[in-house]
């Protein structure tokens, strides 16, 4: 039988060689809901145009957790943020610990994380959680890895999101876990999802190494979509990852994966 789980697939990651428009034609027409990143980077207009299903998108422009002049311009730019995700009925607003530039490292780098971070970033998400609920949307916080991708990002791994998360509380607040970037900062993926599934907005996949569709690594997909379906998972599944080769097998792969 189909499996109990929404699919996406990320835009920016796959049929690359055509415009962005093309790319969420084709993913919708092998029905799966679209996610994009850097909303600025779009014609916003079009893609609403699209007749696509958007899953979710980056939540923010500019700015960070850990410190006041960083927390209040992350607020700006969510807030900006959030007429865009409702003009295309994207329902999740991604975060991260810090602005990533464009090749994925943070705009501010932490060699450590104090206490006094903690508590700034506790404090500036439930402001972000406030803001949501006032306007209707979900803000969710993605783990990342800094072995291989996002060296030195604040509160990167899902430990970490999954504490933040869990310490604010708040509905409007909920974790993007990306099991690419868990897998190889923490591993262990299906007991954190247990320990992470009340807080779940969404989950991520790609396969490590390489970050390309299920089936080409190390990760047992089949495994966990078989453990998130016993648990009582039913919400969103987004592909985040680079095709191995042909990009229609690649999503056809991740499919199956998920497929019960």
């Amino acid at each position: 039988m189909s499996g109990p789980f929404t699919l996406a697939v990320c835009a920016e990651m796959v049929f690359r060689p055509l415009p962005v428009i093309e790319r969420i034609r084709r993913i919708t027409g092998l029905g799966f809901d679209v996610e994009i990143w850097d909303w600025t980077k779009h014609d916003i207009k079009a893609l609403a145009a699209s007749g696509a299903r958007f899953s979710s998108m980056t939540g923010y422009i500019t700015g960070t957790l850990a410190d006041d002049a960083g927390a209040d311009e992350l607020l700006r730019t969510a807030a900006l943020s959030i007429p865009v995700a409702k003009e295309l009925g994207c329902p999740r607003l991604n975060l991260h610990g810090t602005g990533l530039d464009g090749q994925g490292l943070p705009v501010v780098k932490s060699e450590k994380v104090t206490g006094a971070m903690w508590l700034k970033a506790r404090d500036t998400l439930a402001r972000i959680a406030d803001l949501g609920a006032r306007e209707g949307v979900t803000f969710v916080l993605e783990n990342l890895n800094e072995a291989v991708d996002h060296p030195k990002t604040p509160f990167a791994k899902a430990e970490d999101t999954i504490a933040l998360v869990a310490s604010v509380n708040h509905p409007a607040l909920k974790l993007n876990l990306d099991l690419y970037h868990a897998q190889i900062g923490e591993g262990n993926l299906i007991e954190l999802c247990r320990q992470a599934l009340p807080h779940i907005g969404e989950i991520q996949v790609a396969d490590v190494p390489g970050r390309m569709e299920p089936g080409t690594g190390e990760i047992n997909y089949p495994a966990i979509a078989r453990a998130l379906a016993a648990m009582g998972y039913a919400g969103t599944i987004g592909l985040e990852a680079w095709p191995s080769g042909d990009d229609e097998k690649a999503l056809e792969r991740f499919r199956a994966a998920f497929t019960l």
